[in-house]
């Protein structure tokens, strides 16, 4: 059957993309960020997988405000990269592979979680920037990738935890699927950050370690945090950690954390990057 062995968070801030397709991942500035993906590029060449399911919220590129779903599934062959208004970014395109999420829409749906399939998708930098953390700059991408937006753009988004609980049957789904596969859950975004208003560049130190160290250790109270405390304590943008809750909910009870970073500030935003190993046999 299908495992997931590991999950992976990682901010996906378009600045970093920017900072990799032109040549800046030396400069002073962005140096130590990079520094802090050395490892896990070196990890992830280690325990490769064969496919990525990748939570992250799209930034008004594949939906527009007239259709935002709440929890969408990517079906297709492939997945362009987007123009996000300066033109598509020069990475792969994304290799989806439609027989695993059809089988995972079917048994998430049936397990009374409501996704919108989607057949034809481009991607914006939510998704293609922890790819670029993760494997660099390959001419394709080394696996394929099931994508997964989460709105966590327009009120109201979904809960933490009704984010816990599908990363929870993602888990179930997976391992009904009759094909021996390697499968890493990833949840991205993040962290503490708000882009606009009197408030606009806040980071919350405090509230980013407590959150990562929940995740880690006692992932249900994470998943009780409620909307208005992400925004109070974190930025507005900081809703997007519900998305990590997803990739945590689909892990073991309890994991193994084999690397953790975290730098501010980039770009105005706090970057966190949590790898976890899942225990074969772990207490789902």
């Amino acid at each position: 059957m299908a495992r997931i062995t590991a999950g992976v968070t990682a901010s996906h801030i378009p600045a970093i993309a920017a900072a990799i397709d032109q040549g800046k991942t030396r400069d002073a500035y962005w140096a130590p960020l990079f520094q802090g993906f050395e490892f896990s590029k070196r990890w992830i060449a280690e325990h490769r997988p064969d496919v990525i399911f990748l939570v992250y919220n799209d930034h008004a590129t594949a939906f527009t405000p007239e259709i935002i779903p709440t929890f969408a599934i990517g079906c297709a062959e492939r997945f362009t990269p987007a123009d996000e208004g300066w033109g598509p970014r020069p990475v792969p395109v994304v290799q989806g592979y439609p027989e695993f999420a059809s089988h995972l829409a079917q048994a998430l749906i049936q397990a009374d979680f409501d996704l919108t399939i989607v057949n034809r998708m481009d991607v914006d930098h939510g998704l293609t920037v922890p790819l670029s953390l993760m494997f660099g700059e390959p001419a394709a991408w080394p696996c394929r990738v099931i994508p997964f937006p989460v709105n966590v753009i327009q009120y109201p988004p979904p809960s933490g935890r009704r984010c816990y609980q599908l990363g929870r049957a993602l888990r179930r789904a997976v391992e009904l699927f009759d094909e021996d596969l390697n499968v890493h859950v990833w949840g991205t975004g993040g962290m503490s950050h708000q882009l606009q208003g009197k408030r606009a560049g806040l980071i919350n130190r405090e509230f980013d370690a407590r959150f990562m160290d929940l995740i880690v250790h006692d992932p249900e109270r994470a998943a009780q945090i409620p909307h208005i405390e992400y925004v109070r304590e974190a930025g507005s943008e900081a809703i997007e950690l519900v998305m990590w809750l997803i990739m945590r909910g689909a892990l073991a009870e309890q994991v193994h954390e084999v690397y953790r970073f975290y730098h501010v500030p980039a770009s105005n935003t706090a970057v966190g990057h949590l790898i976890l190993e899942n225990p074969a046999g772990g207490k789902p």
